[in-house]
C-alpha cells in the first residue's frame, strides 16, 4: 500500500472552542508507515488533534493534511483511515456477526476474511450483541471493524485506557499484529508512556496545545540519553516551567 505523502502535515493548525485554544498553531510532518505515539497531559490538544484528522470537527485556523489529502475530503478519503475512538464505539443491540455485516456494507474494500479471522484469534462469540460483551471485547471488535476496512492510516484515541491490565495486554498485542498484517500507519494516544513505548517507533508530546517534543523513538532516546518515559515527563515538566 505505497503512500508517498506524509501521514499528517499540518502548517500553521489552529483549533478554538469559543475562546479556549485547544491547538495553537501546529506545524507538523508525520511520515508514513510507522506507529506514531502521541503522548501529553489532560486538556493537552490529544483528541482534538485525532479529531480533526478524522474529519469530525474543522480547523478554526491552519491546514491539515491526511494521507495527502483534506481530512475526510469524500467517500473515497474516509474509507482510507480507521478510527477507533476511546469508549470503543460499537451497537448495543447488535451481535458480533451482524457488526462484520454492516461493516461489510458500509466499506468498500472490506476484507471480510480478516475480520472473520481475527474474530475467531480473539475468541468473541458471534451471535453475542455488543452490550454484553466486556470492555475487552467491545475494544477488539471496534479494532477488528477498523481494521477490515483495511486503512492506510488506522487511528486510535485512547483505546486502551479503561481495560484492566490482562485485557490492555491482549488488546495490544492484536493491535501490533493488525498493523502489520494490514501494512498501515497508525496514530496511538494513550496516556499510558509503558504502552507506547511497547507499540510505537516515532513520538509527538503535546503540551498546551503545542507541539513539543516530536520525532524517531530510538533516535530521541539516543539523543537524549534516558528512557522514553523519563525524556517525555522532563519534556513536560520544561513546557509547564
Amino acid at each position: 500500500m505505497p503512500n508517498a505523502h506524509p501521514v499528517l502535515h499540518a502548517a500553521a493548525l489552529t483549533k478554538r472552542y469559543g475562546k479556549r485554544t485547544a491547538l495553537q498553531a501546529v506545524d507538523l510532518d508525520v511520515p508514513a508507515r510507522r506507529i506514531i505515539g502521541l503522548v501529553g497531559p489532560n486538556g493537552a490538544g490529544k483528541s482534538t488533534l485525532l479529531q480533526l484528522a478524522c474529519g469530525l470537527i474543522e480547523p478554526t485556523d491552519g491546514t491539515l493534511a491526511v494521507l495527502g489529502a483534506r481530512a475526510a475530503a469524500d467517500a473515497r478519503h474516509l474509507a482510507r483511515v480507521g478510527f477507533v475512538a476511546q469508549d470503543a464505539p460499537v451497537y448495543a443491540g447488535l451481535t458480533v456477526a451482524e457488526h462484520l455485516t454492516m461493516g461489510a456494507r458500509m466499506n468498500p474494500g472490506w476484507d471480510g476474511e480478516l475480520a472473520r479471522a481475527r474474530i475467531a484469534q480473539t475468541g468473541l462469540p458471534v451471535d453475542q450483541k455488543a452490550g454484553r460483551l466486556s470492555g475487552g471485547q467491545r475494544a477488539q471488535l471496534a479494532l477488528t471493524l477498523a481494521a477490515a476496512k483495511r486503512p492506510e492510516l488506522l487511528i486510535l484515541d485512547e483505546p486502551a485506557a479503561a481495560l484492566d491490565p490482562l485485557a490492555r495486554d491482549t488488546f495490544l498485542r492484536s493491535l501490533i499484529a493488525s498493523i502489520a498484517e494490514i501494512g498501515a500507519s497508525a496514530i496511538l494516544s494513550s496516556h499510558l508512556l509503558a504502552d507506547v513505548e511497547r507499540v510505537c517507533d516515532y513520538l509527538i508530546v503535546l503540551a498546551g496545545g503545542r507541539i513539543v517534543l516530536a520525532g524517531d523513538v530510538g533516535e530521541l532516546r539516543a539523543a537524549h540519553g534516558s528512557s522514553l518515559e523519563h525524556l517525555v515527563l522532563s519534556t513536560l515538566r520544561e513546557a509547564a516551567a
